[in-house]
């Protein structure tokens, strides 16, 4: 008898995994170090990405997108890494991901028009304005602000952060409009160029250096009232339906991120001769790449289970955080073990892994770091007083 196919290996998703494969070790592994020193991707490679069917992918074709769901979103994140990109590389490239899926859900055909198609043809940056310096995963504690003026929103306040943030063309930004609380909080999409929103500073990261940081700053920022995404008060919940895709992507990342360093560290240790014998035939080393396996294929497991749940319309909270959770300490796990058996040249930045071990200390932080999501997985369960 046969089990019920897997929606990540279906025929399509095989051949998307491989194309974004491809795509990666033409496009973006060969200059991965000069980005890294950089410090940002080049502009181009959203508009290769975009021609070579890729950076629509999970986007309906009704604005712009290439079509296929959050899983196809999640398979083409797979190939990418698998041909040789970073986390950080991702991170840049994919930064849509963020800051179009509510306007994609509730957003007007103007802001369609003016800011989800450009961004789905690698003409336009988008980046989410969310976390702020002293509120970190508290989300409802926001306080950057938007005071209905007429046909603007005064906007005051600043953000912390915010990947793709120096160079984006708009920001969608969290701001509270109302009171106290996650009721009062909106989704307002914020133009570079508008009078009062700067890029305050550029930040320098232990990881992800291709992919840029900044902290971004509004003093009587005016943006018109006809960026408000969605209703007064509907951005928090806007926000949480987002936040399960993108812990489920990072959740993915994590095990492919994984996954690349196990193949690599294979490769080192069939080939490292030492003593006369490859690194291999050592029983220790076997046990440790057979640990690395099994860690991975658990996290990843669950991880895409719990994604086709969510896909297929199902309530998974919890469990998203519990994937997001399994898979940055699988990861953790993995690269550590991978840069020690790749012996000192782990610890060179000349090699793969070494980039990969800096990368990888993000996922425990990213999209909510791992000590409230495990708080909020207790309060979704029951777990609490």
């Amino acid at each position: 008898m046969t089990g019920p196919l897997d929606p990540f290996e279906t025929d399509e998703r095989k051949a998307l995994r491989a194309s974004a494969r491809g795509f990666a070790e033409r496009e973006i592994q060969p200059d991965l170090d000069a980005w890294e020193l950089d410090g940002v991707i080049p502009a181009e490679l959203a508009k290769k990405a975009a021609g070579a069917g890729l950076l629509g992918v999970g986007y309906p074709e009704a604005v712009g997108g290439e079509g296929g769901s959050v899983i196809d979103a999640m398979v083409l994140a797979e190939g990418l890494m698998a041909g040789g990109a970073s986390t950080g590389s991702l991170a840049a490239l994919l930064t849509h991901n963020v800051s179009l899926p509510h306007m994609v859900r509730v957003g007007t055909p103007d802001q369609v028009a003016r800011f989800v198609k450009p961004a789905l043809a690698g003409e336009k940056v988008g980046s989410l304005g969310v976390t702020e310096a002293d509120v970190g995963s508290d989300l409802a504690a926001t306080r950057t602000t938007a005071r209905r003026d007429g046909d603007h929103y005064v906007v005051n306040g600043a953000k912390m952060f915010i990947t793709s943030g120096a160079r984006a063309d708009f920001v969608t930004t969290l701001v509270r409009t109302g009171g106290p609380g996650p009721k009062g909080l909106s989704i307002l999409v914020v133009e570079s160029g508008t009078p009062g929103f700067s890029v305050s500073r550029k930040l320098n990261k232990m990881g992800w250096l291709c992919s840029d940081t900044a902290e971004l700053a509004f003093t009587d920022c005016r943006v018109p009232a006809a960026n408000l995404v969605g209703r007064e008060g509907d951005g928090f919940g806007l926000l949480m339906h987002q936040l399960m895709s993108e812990r489920l992507m990072l959740a993915i990342q994590a095990c492919a991120i994984a996954q690349r360093s196990l193949d690599l560290t294979v490769d080192h240790v069939r080939s490292r001769v030492t003593f006369g014998q490859p690194l291999i035939s050592r029983q220790v080393v076997q046990h440790k790449l057979v640990e690395m396996h099994q860690r991975i294929d658990v996290a990843r497991t669950y991880a895409r289970a719990v994604t086709a749940r969510f896909a297929g319309g199902e309530q998974v909270t919890a469990e998203t955080c519990l994937a997001k959770i399994a898979a940055a300490d699988a990861c953790s796990f993995v690269v550590d073990q991978a840069a020690q058996l790749h012996g000192s040249m782990g610890f060179m930045r000349e090699t793969e892994i070494e980039r990969h071990y800096r990368d990888a200390r993000v996922f425990r932080i990213g999209g909510g770091a791992s000590e409230p999501l495990a708080d909020w997985a207790a309060r979704m369960l029951g777990y609490h007083e």
